[in-house]
């Protein structure tokens, strides 16, 4: 359970904190002090898609389910981005999922690109722009991209909530995990290529609208991700890698033949594991057990995965990841996000917590392994292909020692930027801070408490509730306590 886990704020001081992470076999490179802006390796500007990015910080894709029906933004939405801009990243990437249709939304206040809503998408990079020249000063301006998704079998575009999946195979585990009909048909090859269409054209609209690039998003178990590890689909999207990566390859030469100005980057799961579920032999009262593979003995040789062992699915693999970032940088995309895994079915290597979301499971290992697992994973990477510059994943969970560990990843060259994902709701001024070599402010600190998670997952805006007035004072916050006090009773009986 959770507390069998050391808790990183209890933690007091680096040394301190080093010796845990050797008594849990971690070796990660780490500052004893932040420097300031005028030492600090995180503070070294970078070229990226023909601008220079003013620092190291990136703030991932950070959705908050609270986009109109008609997928433009709401004030929500535009005082997240503000908060964006004003906390000094050097990159924003992607800001949030963006569908490219109406049916790929993966809920039905996802934003959605048409023509109707471009200048909605113009207006949210520009406010995100104004809020970091107003605090940071107009001397450069951060790089700023569009994440563009289809959401593939987790698509719920509807106010009824329930799952309208596309699917390019049939995948055992997770067909029966998530009750996807054995006679729904898979996507055909004439409406992925409509889909490779729709991609283009928002990508038009991305450019029209001034973001310096977009993200092709091929994470976290979307159709872009589902595409590469569509090993027993027949036809020219399945089989072979070179037909798995068709899709993108597709995608990247519209986007060079009708939008040539506009960079290309891909947020990618570099690695993925077999599904996870709660041992219920281990739940306490209100509490789920610890995640524990599913069975999957009559799956084998697994493959329903990408960046996975075949022949042991609880382990990763990273032959096809390489020869996919080989590929990326054939087809000129500059730049990759790694992240890991899935939201849906493996939480815990791709967003690693300490409490888990209401649907979710304890942790079943110590979160901080999870945090190392994705930076060595990023480090060999960037070691095999030092021409693309890599965005990193996973940080928040250092907490306090974020700045200490992200000063020396940077130093060494292990990443090119650390990427700030929940931390950025709750304290979206820390690269700011960082920079400026002030103190963390150690109440603002994500302590993964999944709130962020758990409101969405139960028709919720996402947001900071634990941490962010905006959200604690809410109507929303009253219904998410009331809620989880449900859950927890429901978990009790």
């Amino acid at each position: 359970m959770t507390n069998d886990f050391l808790k990183v704020a209890t933690i007091k001081g680096t040394e301190e904190f080093q010796q845990y992470l050797s008594t849990i076999g971690i070796d990660l490179p780490m500052d004893q002090l932040p420097l300031s802006s005028l030492e600090s390796p995180i503070a070294m500007p970078i070229e990226l898609f023909g601008k220079t990015a003013p620092n190291r910080f990136a703030i991932h894709p950070m959705e908050g389910w609270d986009g109109a029906l008609d997928g433009k933004p709401t004030e929500n939405t535009f005082r997240r981005w503000r908060r964006f801009g004003d906390g000094g990243a050097g990159l924003i990437w992607g800001g949030e999922a963006v569908a490219v249709r109406p049916d790929a939304r993966a809920n039905p206040n996802q934003l959605l690109m048409n023509a109707q809503n471009r200048s909605s998408f113009e207006a949210l990079r520009l406010s995100l722009l104004d809020a970091y020249r107003e605090t940071n000063g107009s001397g450069s301006t951060p790089v700023v991209g569009l994440q563009l998704t289809h959401s593939g079998r987790f698509s719920r575009p509807n106010l009824d909530g329930k799952m309208e999946p596309k699917i390019l195979y049939r995948h055992p585990i997770l067909d029966a995990k998530f009750t996807i009909p054995s006679g729904l048909p898979l996507l055909t090859d004439t409406e992925i290529a409509t889909f490779v269409e729709d991609f283009v054209d928002a990508s038009v609209r991305a450019q029209e609208c001034g973001y310096d690039f977009v993200d092709i998003k091929h994470c976290h178990g979307y159709l872009g991700h589902e595409f590469l590890s569509a090993f027993t689909r027949p036809g020219p999207y399945g089989g072979s890698f070179y037909n798995r990566t068709r899709f993108m390859r597709e995608i990247v030469s519209g986007i060079q033949r009708d939008a040539p100005r506009l960079g290309i980057g891909v947020r990618l799961s570099a690695f993925d594991l077999v599904p996870y579920e709660a041992d219920i032999l281990q739940a306490l009262p209100g509490h789920p057990g610890p995640g524990l593979p599913v069975n999957y003995c009559d799956a084998m040789p697994y493959v329903y995965g990408f960046g996975i062992n075949s022949d042991q699915p609880t382990e990763y693999d990273l032959a096809e990841t390489v020869e996919f970032l080989q590929l990326l940088a054939e087809l000129g995309v500059g730049a990759v996000n790694l992240s890991a895994g899935s939201p849906y079915y493996n939480p815990h290597i791709q967003r690693p917590a300490l409490y888990p979301p209401s649907d979710g499971y304890a942790p079943p290992e110590d979160p901080l392994l999870g945090v190392a697992q994705q930076i060595y994973v990023v480090k060999y990477l960037k070691q095999l292909f030092p021409q693309i510059t890599m965005v990193g994943s996973g940080y928040t969970y250092l907490q306090d020692f974020l700045p200490n560990v992200a000063q020396a990843v940077v130093r060494e060259g292990w990443v090119d930027f650390v990427g700030l994902g929940r931390m950025a709701l709750s304290h979206p001024q820390l690269p700011r801070e960082i920079l400026s070599g002030a103190p963390v402010s150690r109440k603002l600190v994500c302590r993964t408490f999944s709130d962020c998670t758990t409101a969405p997952r139960n028709g919720l805006i996402s947001g900071c509730y634990p941490l962010d007035p905006h959200y604690k004072h809410s109507p929303e916050a009253q219904a998410l306590t009331k809620m989880k006090k449900q859950l927890s009773a429901k978990a009790t009986d």
